[in-house]
């Protein structure tokens, strides 16, 4: 006997919902950075060295996508031979800021991790030199707010939307306990408040938001005496940044996946 047309529809119907109920759900898992089939990306600033660098080394070694800022690329040997994009980026220098988001026009960037600072050893109020400490501020501070303004498209367009601020234990004024590294601590200060600031914005979009300590790293920074080398850092930072979630958002938090006090 020969089909109409309408003999096949509740058989087709029939299978379609069959798949849709053996087909699993993607779910929100914050772990899932990106669609299927498409690998995640991840721009990290200040990566020609130090914690910058083991991040672009430990997330590239995963499959993601990593755009590895350096303020001279040309000098970035190490950056260079890993399987990155690696981009110019002076965070203080709003033209070099402009000039990487135009570069970057419509391309989503699931996790922004704003990373690139500096540390003037300055002990007393006497010693404060002005010039550096406005050049710490203009680096650790306003850079990460520069940064993630120019981001925001491309972070609005990925699946993540997630980002991160390198901070310090030494900017926590509940945990201050001595009189050293002025201008250091206030930047650092800083850039919690404008995180728990862009948080509590961004947080009906889906954001997640955090501040993150490394902890006393063996780096150029930190110092060869330091009792954490890069990659135990690192890959502390990274468990916390795939399980920590939009619900908790605008949270301090340390490598070893514990909250600190503001």
């Amino acid at each position: 006997m020969q089909r109409t047309q309408h003999d096949w529809i509740p058989g087709a119907l029939i299978a379609a919902l069959f798949l849709l109920c053996v087909t699993p759900a993607v779910g929100d898992n914050h772990a899932n950075a990106a669609a299927a089939g498409s690998k995640p990306t991840v721009l990290i600033t200040g990566a020609n060295r130090g914690l910058g660098l083991e991040f672009a080394r430990q997330y590239s070694a995963e499959g993601w996508h990593v755009i590895a800022t350096a303020r001279n690329p040309e000098r970035a040997d190490q950056l260079e031979a890993l399987p990155v994009e690696v981009a110019p980026l002076d965070v203080a220098d709003p033209a070099s800021v402009d000039a990487l988001a135009n570069s970057l026009d419509g391309r989503p960037i699931d996790l922004l991790i704003n990373n690139a600072g500096i540390f003037p050893r300055t002990g007393s109020i006497e010693e404060i030199d002005f010039d550096d400490y406005s050049r710490t501020l203009a680096v650790n501070t306003v850079g990460p707010v520069r940064v993630t303004r120019a981001l925001l498209p491309n972070l609005r367009a990925s699946e993540m939307k997630t980002v991160v601020n390198i901070t310090s234990r030494l900017g926590s004024i509940a945990l201050t306990g001595n009189g050293v590294f002025y201008g250091y601590r206030e930047s650092k200060a800083a850039l919690n408040m404008f995180t728990k600031i862009l948080a509590n914005e961004l947080k009906p979009e889906g954001f997640t938001c955090l501040t993150i300590h490394p902890g006393w790293v063996q780096t150029d920074m930190g110092g060869e005496n330091a009792n954490l080398t890069p990659q135990e850092s690192i890959s502390g930072m990274r468990e916390v940044i795939a399980t920590v979630g939009p619900e908790k958002t605008g949270t301090y938090w340390s490598y070893r996946g514990e909250e600190v006090p503001w």
